[in-house]
């Protein structure tokens, strides 16, 4: 039987994985009424949404959700906030701001989604798990706006290249209770393929309910033994300390060498935006430079 933290902490996982993408068994949906017509006022529902429609056309973006991401960058600071932290979008602000295109994600806003449909406001809700689904949402969403995403893909490119040239093996944990890990189906596991960074975890498949995600056991990771581990915090609740705690981290390999890593949630598990992208990519080159 579950403990309660262990429910508590699998829950506050599944929430913020969510919001960055869901099963890879989802494609990408939009609403049976988009119209192939422009968009000219847009209201998005996610951080990265409205990362990429203001780098496409800032002035057609009219609603942003309450990320941190965006509360902190002035180029957002006029815009008008339609949610707050993890609560469901306010309809009542989105309507008002009398949009044409509304941008969510698939898993998270299929309620709001819906709701939108209801009444006759076109909404696109996609998933990003891989980098090839950032590239086409950013293609279909310019051809929407009316805008040459070329920049945008260009810098998508710059991102990942050069790639460090490593053969050591690696391990992303984002919770220790359950103890979770990426596969190849998910926004991390494929961010990780791209760098050809080899993910001990990247065909593994479990009984985790997070689509792209696998539950490891404290024998599972002795027996996989990483070259590399990178530690997320979401929550910011010391969980390297508390693997630190643990009996078995002390015997891997990547404790004795010093190769652990405390990791930014936003860039290589919830994309976030460009910006917490192109720092995930910097800093992966930087430790598995150094660490070849």
């Amino acid at each position: 039987m579950l403990t309660r933290v262990f429910k508590q902490g699998l829950i506050w996982v599944f929430c913020l994985i969510l919001i960055a993408c869901t099963s890879a068994n989802n494609p990408p949906v939009s609403d049976a009424n988009s119209s192939p017509n422009s968009a000219e006022r847009v209201v998005a529902l996610s951080s990265l949404m409205a990362d990429v429609t203001h780098k496409l056309s800032p002035e057609k973006l009219v609603g942003i959700p309450g990320s941190q991401l965006l509360s902190q960058n002035p180029d957002f600071q006029d815009l008008e906030t339609v949610s707050s932290g993890r609560t469901p979008p306010n309809l009542e602000k989105v309507i008002a701001l009398k949009p044409d295109l509304v941008l969510g994600a698939v898993g998270f806003h299929d309620q709001v989604g819906k709701r939108l449909e209801e009444i006759g406001i076109s909404t696109r809700l996609v998933e990003v798990n891989s980098w090839q689904s950032l590239q086409e949402i950013t293609q279909d969403l310019a051809k929407r706006l009316n805008a040459d995403p070329q920049p945008l893909l260009q810098r998508y490119q710059s991102c990942l290249s050069p790639t460090p040239k490593s053969e050591k093996t690696a391990l992303v944990l984002v919770s220790r209770q359950p103890i979770l890990s990426p596969n190849k189906q998910s926004w991390a596991g494929d961010f990780l393929q791209q760098f050809n960074i080899n993910n001990l975890t990247a065909d593994l498949q479990g009984t985790s309910p997070i689509g792209g995600y696998v539950t490891l056991s404290a024998e599972k990771l002795l027996q996989v033994n990483p070259d590399v581990i990178l530690v997320i915090d979401p929550a910011n609740e010391g969980i390297l300390e508390q693997f630190q705690n643990d009996p078995f981290w002390g015997k891997l390999q990547a404790t004795t060498n010093k190769q652990v890593y405390s990791f930014d949630y936003y860039g290589l598990i919830n994309p976030g935006s460009l910006e917490k992208i192109e720092q995930a990519c910097d800093r992966l080159r930087q430790i598995f430079s150094s660490s070849s």
